[in-house]
């Protein structure tokens, strides 16, 4: 004769999910800290792809008592060639301020420079002044960059030679 299984209590005691969710938390934490190091493990085994740098100590110095350190290499920046009364710049006003160009001239005129013309750029979006220079005359456009504390310093570009009036340099103002 089949007899039915009695049934077995519904009733869970609390302290039974205190104890799952501690066992739980325990397991995740540990999860954690295993993704953390595996992460980081990664993370250092493919920064560690490139060649390891050899520092000198006392001993390994003593080794190689001849060993010449590499040479550094430095930019050679062309000197200027002309004495600033001499270099003709062309102002150009890049930021749509009235009057900012003329203004800049004058500054440029104090510092000994010929100012060959005055005007507007092609555009008056220029967010930074710039220096331009021709070919030649890098070391020229560099002092003037240095005489009014302008950083961006490049070779001609989009002006051509014959619309510079003479100049060697142009100052678009941003």
């Amino acid at each position: 004769m089949d007899h039915p299984l009695s049934p077995a209590s519904a009733h869970i005691p609390p302290s039974f999910w205190r104890s799952a969710a501690v066992v739980a938390s325990l397991v995740a934490a540990v999860e954690l800290v295993l993704l953390v190091v595996t992460g980081t493990a990664l993370l250092f085994r493919q920064g560690s792809s490139a060649p390891a740098r050899h520092v000198a100590t006392p001993a390994t110095s003593k080794a190689q008592p001849h060993a010449k350190p590499a040479p550094l290499r430095v930019h050679a920046v062309a000197a200027p060639k002309l004495a600033r009364s001499r270099v003709g710049v062309m102002v150009l006003n890049g930021n749509g301020r009235h009057g900012a160009a003329a203004s800049a001239a004058s500054r440029v005129r104090h510092h000994g420079y010929r100012i060959r013309s005055v005007g507007n750029a092609s555009r008056m979006s220029y967010s930074r002044s710039l220096v331009m220079y021709r070919p030649g005359y890098e070391g020229e456009g560099r002092r003037l960059a240095r005489d009014l504390g302008i950083r961006l310093v490049t070779p001609l570009d989009g002006i051509r030679p014959a619309q510079l009036h003479g100049a060697q340099a142009v100052l678009i103002i941003g």
